[in-house]
């Protein structure tokens, strides 16, 4: 199929399917509200995915900083006067070994502890199955998981929803633009759940995890992220750094270094995959970021845009339909069921469909040159568990095959980094 062509039905798909996509509380009910997670109906007024939203206000609009702890919550910059920035709390190095940031000694979120060829034997590169995650709140899912990427040796990209590390008491420290302080549809943290996030996000990344971010508020929709400019994702950024940072001490009341250095993030994936994706990429490129997970594609070998590597969630048929959709458990539920939860005597055949379509685009890949699959979920157990089950199984059945290497999106970003994107092989399909 013509590039074009294949990207139209992945703007198609965006357009429909991704106006419902939402992240869940940890939990892992679907939270209902704008988001129309709970309803299964898409939103009527969302940008298209694939195409950059309109620039919104100007950068005087309220941005997203969360100020220091002993500043006042209730203090709401003028609309011309920018946040204050106060430095966070001097916190002491953790004590779990694993990959460090030099300048300050807390965990690298991005490890790249190892290796690929550039070629197999067959002459072919790598195949790379990039499995990632939205939200990384529920510590149960953290759990199985890890334990899962242990199993076949896999690396997994965990993009980190901002609030999960933040007690709710402090939430009003967070000015999202267009939005009342203190505004979040994911909810916050709780002391007990806060902490023990920070110790399995030390730990993850001990494995070689990956942690990238999700941003803070999940705001989708009309009054969503859409809108916003580069000055206001700079703030956002900033903000889930602070989160990161001062989120374990507050909810702690006590010091508690925080789980990693959040200055070493080196990809997003945004909410709702929404956004003006020049404005966006801009702040992340100022920030020494590296790819973007957000855009809707195809199956092809990435490539840079804005600056950035594009890892796109790709576009694939349903097997056993001629239904366009992504490579997200969101949206493959939407094609099955329109989002709405299946009898549980259904769940067999609809995880024996997704995991038919997860082994249908392995194989266009081989096909294609080997370039690398994409598979997005979010820490959940929507429809009796019929998108974790089957990339669990999937996981176990691929990632032991001799020419599959199960990465996370930096280590994926290194080896292109090393190697160039391989050329007359980047065919879409």
């Amino acid at each position: 199929m013509r590039p074009g062509v294949n990207l139209a039905a992945a703007a198609l798909v965006g357009a429909a399917v991704l106006a419902g996509c939402a992240d869940v509380p940890p939990s892992g009910a679907p939270t209902p509200g704008k988001s129309g997670a709970s309803t299964g109906k898409p939103g009527d007024s969302k940008p298209n995915p694939s195409t950059p939203a309109t620039p919104g206000p100007s950068s005087t609009t309220p941005s997203s900083t969360i100020p220091s702890p002993t500043t006042p919550s209730s203090t709401i910059p003028s609309p011309t006067t920018p946040s204050s920035t106060i430095p966070a709390p001097t916190i002491p190095a953790p004590t779990t070994p694993g990959p460090t940031a030099p300048a300050t000694g807390l965990p690298a979120a991005a490890p790249v502890t190892r290796s690929f060829p550039s070629r197999l034997p067959n002459g072919k590169p790598p195949l790379f199955v990039v499995v990632s995650f939205d939200g990384a709140g529920d510590l149960a899912l953290w759990a199985r998981w890890r334990a899962v990427a242990k199993q076949v040796n896999a690396r997994m990209t965990f993009f980190l929803s901002g609030p999960y590390l933040y007690p709710e008491n402090h939430r009003t420290d967070y000015k999202p633009p267009f939005h009342k302080p203190g505004a979040s549809e994911i909810g916050w943290g709780d002391t007990a759940n806060v902490l023990a996030r920070t110790t399995v996000l030390r730990e993850a990344i001990a494995e070689g995890q990956e942690i990238g971010t999700h941003a803070n508020g999940h705001f989708c929709g009309a009054t969503g992220i859409g809108k916003w400019t580069t000055a206001q994702w700079t703030a956002e950024l900033s903000a889930f750094d602070r989160m990161v940072r001062t989120g374990p001490t507050l909810a702690a009341g006590r010091t508690v270094a925080p789980p990693f250095d959040p200055s070493t993030v080196k990809g997003m994936r945004t909410p709702c995959l929404e956004g003006n994706r020049a404005a966006y990429r801009l702040a992340m490129a100022k920030r020494g970021m590296l790819y973007d997970a957000s855009a809707p594609g195809y199956i092809a070998w990435p490539k840079k845009v804005n600056g950035l590597w594009n890892f796109p969630l790709e576009s694939v048929t349903l097997a056993g339909t001629g239904k366009k959709t992504l490579t997200m458990d969101y949206n493959l539920w939407y094609a099955q069921t329109k989002a709405r939860k299946a009898p549980l005597a259904q769940a067999p055949a609809l995880r024996a469909q997704v995991l038919a379509t997860y082994r249908a685009a392995l194989a266009k890949s081989r096909a294609s040159g080997n370039p690398p699959l994409f598979l997005g979920n979010h820490f959940n157990r929507w429809n009796n568990s019929v998108y974790s089950d089957a990339l669990t199984d999937f996981v176990k059945q691929t990632c032991t095959q001799p020419d599959v290497r199960c990465v996370s999106n930096m280590e994926l970003a290194s080896w292109l980094a090393k190697n160039g994107v391989p050329t007359g092989q980047n065919r879409p399909s």
